[in-house]
């Protein structure tokens, strides 16, 4: 190790490993119809024909 590397600190590796679970979740689909109805505000599924009268 040399002089100017210094050892991680504990919020420092709090941090990197909070990153790297957040990097690791499943991410929602980007772009296409899926980015058009959430930007609108339409929910999926929105179409309940059964509540029209």
């Amino acid at each position: 190790m040399t002089d100017d590397a210094k050892p991680e600190t504990p919020m420092q590796r709090a941090l990197r490993l909070k990153q790297a679970a957040i990097d690791a979740k499943p991410q929602p689909p980007r772009g296409g119809k899926f980015q058009r109805e959430q930007s609108t505000g339409v929910q999926a599924g929105k179409s309940k024909p059964w509540m029209k009268k």
